[in-house]
């Protein structure tokens, strides 16, 4: 298992907290989204003019919980080589007007209307480390990178039984260093189904396409002159379209307890740099389970969905 710093660690949990849709105060929403709230009416008629609405309930303002995650993922989408993690995983709920950090990710919410939300869209990367044989021995490490950006999110559908939004983020991307860079930004627009079990279990999916600009492709998939050896000749990145990924995640609201597990597949086929000599493999499938404990909540309660 790989051993993190402070700031690699928080990079590194950005896939659990996507996927697992874990309510996390620094959770990450958007190249791994994971499950969403699942919408829930009153039984009231469901009409095009009058879309199904979820029932609101009173709930703490805040919870407080703490657990832990295992993952298995690749080094980098492309990667032919994969990390596991066991790592702490904070659980935090907070149910503001403005900020918010629920089954939705941790967000500042500009706008909220019954089909439409304008917020702040955050998400990270772990560090991509050089080795001893693979496609990267002997390069330089990269940094983990944290990601910020507006995301308009519009529901496209909504019945008792499902829910289907639309997400559109972009985010600028900054190292995880010393001193911070920026380094280009993302464009990653996904579909975000909700869908009804009819059990206690939340079940999601989300898919899409990513684009990033020649600074985010060039820092994981470009090699320089100096590290050009045999078999991996120096190469330019582009910005341009990244290929796709789908995830799909479930997770369990015990009254104490909270578990999740998702699975994720990434497809570099078709990539602007599909044909860098860092990419050893087309396609990568990852997942992770977790688990955590509820220890804390607010005495004051705020109206919500369930």
């Amino acid at each position: 298992m790989t051993r993190l710093s402070r700031r690699q660690l928080a990079a590194a949990l950005a896939p659990v907290f996507c996927a697992l849709g874990v309510q996390a105060a620094d959770s990450p929403d958007a190249t791994s989204a994971g499950p969403r709230t699942l919408p829930v009416t009153d039984g009231a008629a469901i009409t095009p003019d009058a879309p199904a609405r979820p029932v609101m309930k009173a709930l703490p303002l805040w919870e407080l919980g703490v657990g832990a995650s295992l993952l298995r993922l690749p080094d980098y989408r492309g990667a032919d080589s994969y990390r596991g993690y066991v790592l702490p995983l904070p659980f935090v709920v907070y149910r503001g007007n403005f900020l918010r950090a629920d089954r939705e990710g941790a967000r500042a919410v500009l706008l909220d209307t019954s089909f439409a939300e304008l917020e702040v869209s955050l998400n990270a990367s772990p560090p991509v480390y050089t080795d001893d044989s693979g496609a990267r021995a002997g390069m330089r490490r990269v940094p983990a990178t944290f990601e910020i950006g507006p995301k308009l999110r519009s529901t496209l559908l909504r019945t008792p039984g499902l829910r289907l939004n639309l997400e559109v983020p972009v985010r600028a991307v900054l190292t995880l260093e010393s001193s911070p860079r920026h380094v280009g930004n993302v464009f990653t627009p996904n579909l975000d189904l909700s869908v009804s079990t009819g059990t206690p279990w939340r079940l999601g999916f989300v898919a899409g396409p990513l684009w990033a600009s020649q600074g985010v492709n060039q820092r994981i998939y470009g090699v320089s002159a100096a590290e050009a050896i045999a078999g991996r000749p120096a190469y330019q990145a582009r910005g341009g379209y990244g290929g796709w990924q789908a995830l799909v995640g479930t997770s369990r609201r015990f009254e104490r307890h909270w578990i999740g597990a998702f699975l994720r597949y990434d497809h570099v086929g078709g990539a602007v740099f599909g044909d860098s000599p860092l990419v050893r493999s087309r396609s990568n499938l990852s997942g992770g389970v977790a688990m955590s404990w509820i220890f804390a909540n607010s005495s004051e309660q705020v109206m919500r969905p369930d």
